[in-house]
């Protein structure tokens, strides 16, 4: 399976193809990039001795990889070095509140990425996957902070699964009930939509107070958390 393109549509198999609330499903890789650029923790669903295990995690990624932490999975990977995973990232922007309970919804967006991930051995792709993870989350701070050690990324375990396989859904706009005959009830509906923000820095009680926090921090004070 070649490696998708930014632009072109997403890969369609059994796993992807969309069956339920088909109309919210897309097809196009552009929302799958937005959806992935827009967050840093992502749910990673995994099997390991037998138990299903789902384990949120960071993750950073770039035109074809998504790279993440995995203790847990690295260890099953080991023990099972061909088994599937499924990594999914969801941003909630807003309840749907219908006329009716039956039609109360989420609007959302959301990505499901299935694979075989492998472990990153490769030390310069290591340092390049760490990178990408860190200024997903913070923008700047790779730079800013002390970088890893010889010894801290031998300790580090960090995955990367390919973005071949991947199925996304979105959701948005008001109910759907308009022109059923709960409209005749006169009741609100609408949407409560959800807003994230940073708040203001909380410094280390044991920093100095000399040490003013870096400008890629202060300007994300107040700004919305997930883009």
């Amino acid at each position: 399976m070649s490696h998708p393109v930014p632009g072109l549509p997403l890969s369609q198999t059994d796993r992807t193809r969309h069956r339920r609330l088909r109309e919210q499903g897309s097809p196009d890789r552009s929302d799958l990039d937005a959806i992935l650029a827009a967050g840093f923790v992502c749910h990673l669903g995994v099997a390991v001795d037998g138990d299903a295990l789902v384990i949120p995690t960071v993750y950073g990624a770039d035109s074809t990889t998504l790279y993440f932490h995995g203790s847990v999975a690295s260890r099953s990977l080991v023990a099972s070095p061909d088994a599937e995973v499924c990594v999914t990232v969801t941003h909630i922007d807003g309840l749907v509140l219908a006329r009716s309970v039956f039609e109360h919804g989420v609007n959302y967006r959301s990505a499901m990425v299935f694979g075989v991930p492998r472990l990153v051995a490769d030390p310069e792709e290591k340092w390049a996957g760490l990178r990408c993870l860190t200024e997903q989350a913070t923008p700047g701070q790779w730079d800013y902070a002390r970088q890893p050690s010889r010894k801290e990324l031998a300790a580090t375990s960090l995955l990367a699964l390919s973005l071949d396989e991947a199925s996304v859904k979105i959701r948005t706009g008001a109910p759907d009930d308009a022109d059923s005959p709960d409209a005749e009830r006169g009741l609100w509906a609408g949407v409560l939509p959800l807003h994230t923000r940073w708040g203001d820095l909380e410094p280390d009680p044991a920093l100095p107070a000399h040490i003013p926090a870096p400008p890629h921090l202060s300007h994300r004070q107040g700004a919305s958390a997930f883009r």
